[in-house]
């Protein structure tokens, strides 16, 4: 089993236990704001479900039927994971809206905070592992569902203010308010998910400081041929695929060409492992002077 793997599972396993802790604090209140907290806890565990099927489906090496291998499984779960919050923060709106009109005062509210601070601090200690984790492996549906359980620790820690204010000040409809500036947090961060996984759906190019490096890469690594131009990038998941056209001198033997291309293959696989290249040999009269100028 993979890192990513058994991130993934573990994010499973902290999930049921967050939502348990979340649902008792609930229960023991009748806080409409806890209850939106549990909601939220509800859609983690779906989501980190979606997020180890898409890690196991995206190991999956190329096929017949797909030769670019099974990357972009992963953004397939990030933009669930969008939307999925966002079906839990109109779910949260709902309960707000029921609240505000039936506002009742809470049972036990110190015993439901102190559970519900427990919840809050281990989701957020797993949401710091997930991103920090989720980047360094490149993975997509982990750096997702780290954002949203940070999402989900920013409410909780607002429902604990809230809920303590409300208790404080007598005051209960403070209690449905909060639930609802809950649900608008989590419809941004829901938005953002999905934006950022549309991205990668969409081939688009990695950022201008990877592209920089790549340039500077080719450029330092072609000794022997004259340019590189036509450079394209997209990236999926924890794959880049890089490919150009390399123009050599009309004389250069085909060995000779072919050295050239696997230095610069060796040198861009040890900035960025596992990218995937395709170089496109040409003679020299094919040069458009532009692009990457060989060193």
């Amino acid at each position: 089993m993979s890192a990513t793997e058994r991130i993934a599972f573990g994010s499973i396993a902290v999930g049921l236990i967050v939502l348990g802790l979340k649902t008792l604090a609930w229960r023991l209140t009748g806080s409409v704001a806890l209850l939106s907290d549990a909601l939220e806890s509800t859609v983690n565990v779906a989501t980190a479900v979606a997020a180890l099927i898409a890690i196991r489906v995206a190991a999956k090496p190329a096929d017949r039927d797909h030769p670019y291998g099974h990357h972009k499984a992963e953004f397939f779960s990030a933009v669930l994971e969008g939307v999925m919050i966002i079906v839990a923060a109109l779910l949260i709106l709902r309960e707000a809206w029921h609240g505000f009109q039936n506002p009742r005062m809470l049972d036990a509210p110190l015993a439901g905070l102190l559970v519900n601070g427990l919840a809050g601090a281990l989701n957020g200690l797993w949401c710091w592992m997930l991103i920090s984790r989720g980047r360094r492996l490149k993975s997509p549906a982990l750096v997702a569902d780290g954002h949203h359980l940070l999402s989900d620790v920013i409410s909780s820690a607002g429902v604990v203010v809230g809920v303590a204010l409300a208790v404080a000040t007598g005051w209960a409809v403070l209690d449905p308010a909060l639930a609802a500036l809950v649900a608008l947090n989590i419809l941004w961060s829901g938005w953002k998910v999905m934006a950022s996984s549309l991205s990668g759906l969409m081939d688009e190019a990695v950022g201008e400081e990877t592209l920089a490096d790549i340039r500077a890469t080719i450029s330092d690594a072609a000794q022997g041929a004259i340019e590189a131009h036509d450079l394209r990038t997209r990236h999926a998941g924890p794959r880049t695929f890089i490919d150009f056209h390399l123009v050599v001198d009309g004389q250069t033997t085909v060995e000779t060409a072919h050295d050239i291309c696997d230095r610069i293959e060796q040198a861009l696989k040890s900035k960025l492992p596992g990218a995937l290249i395709t170089i496109h040999v040409e003679p020299e009269h094919k040069a458009k002077h532009s692009g990457v100028v060989v060193i």
